[in-house]
């Protein structure tokens, strides 16, 4: 392998956890021992990418300090909107739910379908690498075999449609013959092994993409064996090749349907189950660690090589050009929302005055 320059993943000394997981193997276990206060979306990203890479024989460090110089891998929480990058340093920000940073000169992002591929590449490089598997994850008992019984949801309740969390729902399911569990308990969501198929739905509409929502759903049920029925959200559609790799719904009658349809039909099933499999292998560790290997060493080795070696004068031309850039995004928004406020009330006289 070419020298590469040093290559750092930072979570701030303020985060920094008193005690580490020793490997990607004991992530899941370490997560589970912490405080729900965690900020989980950091570690998932920061600690368990490092972990997996490690393991993988790749040069990187862990950091709880801010480096001088290098490529300095931090989710969005960990960088605060004023950071810039020094002559030295080239920053890669895992943007994760949030937003993009200002300064940041890479972002890897969970959703092809993100706002900031309507940005120019060029000034805006980006890259969409998936969220790891849920870790120590168990799958589904090989002994169910055909049957389909247990409907399950396995993540927070507020990201679950309320149409789902009602008892009418549950009395629906009854009438079908079907189990419904909601399992909102952090250290069950690995857990795969009696489930048939998950049901995961935030809202029932077809306008809500949430482009910056990632495909986890649908991949922890191709790697846990399992069946899915989900909401119509960008990323899932984004990471479908077939019919065969999730059932979409955008209504409660299409999820009855849904569920209706897999009941009656065995094959079915299968064909959902052995297509699954196939899926799975493309989001193993393996296979991301291969992904986040290539994209430090061909993507973010050149464009550090760049901004180190470019002129004091582009490097803070950029920056300006990126402020500007955003501050002016951010006085549009609010000057939409503004005129939104004012048009409100005037349509609301407007119309009583007919």
């Amino acid at each position: 392998m070419t020298q590469l320059p040093p290559i750092y993943f930072y979570i701030p000394a303020s985060d920094w956890p008193q005690e580490m997981p020793s490997s990607a193997n004991d992530y899941w276990q370490w997560q589970c021992s912490m405080q729900s206060t965690y900020n989980w979306s950091l570690y998932n990203w920061t600690l368990q990418t490092y972990l997996q890479l490690k393991a993988n024989g790749f040069p990187c460090e862990l950091v709880s300090k801010m480096p001088e110089q290098g490529i300095v891998v931090a989710h969005r929480y960990s960088l605060p909107d004023q950071t810039q990058p020094s002559a030295k340093v080239l920053l890669v920000c895992i943007q994760a739910d949030k937003g993009r940073h200002t300064y940041a000169q890479l972002h890897i992002v969970q959703n092809p379908q993100d706002d900031i591929f309507n940005k120019s590449a060029a000034f805006w490089p980006r890259c969409c690498i998936p969220l790891w598997p849920q870790p120590g994850l168990i799958p589904r008992h090989a002994e169910r075999g055909d049957r389909f019984e247990n409907i399950v949801y396995l993540g927070r309740a507020r990201e679950l449609a309320p149409e789902l969390q009602s008892p009418q729902w549950q009395e629906k399911l009854d009438t079908l013959g079907l189990k419904w569990q909601v399992v909102t308990e952090q250290e069950r969501w690995n857990n795969y092994s009696n489930a048939d198929a998950i049901l995961a739905v935030r809202r029932f509409e077809r306008s809500c993409s949430y482009s910056w929502k990632p495909p986890s759903k649908l991949i922890n049920a191709w790697q846990g064996g399992v069946l899915a029925i989900l909401g119509s959200e960008s990323a899932y559609q984004a990471a479908r090749q077939g019919e065969l790799d999730y059932i979409e719904v955008t209504s409660l009658e299409q999820a009855l349907g849904a569920l209706q349809r897999l009941r009656d039909d065995v094959k079915l099933r299968q064909a959902m189950l052995e297509n699954g499999r196939m899926r799975a292998e493309e989001t193993k560790p393996q296979q991301l660690t291969a992904r986040w290997r290539s994209y430090l060493t061909d993507v973010a080795v050149p464009v550090y090589e760049r901004w180190r070696t470019t002129s004091s004068w582009n490097r803070q031309t950029f920056l300006l050009r990126r402020y500007l850039e955003v501050e002016t995004s951010g006085l549009q928004h609010q000057m939409r929302v503004l005129r939104s406020q004012i048009s409100s009330p005037i349509k609301r006289v407007l119309g009583r005055s007919k």
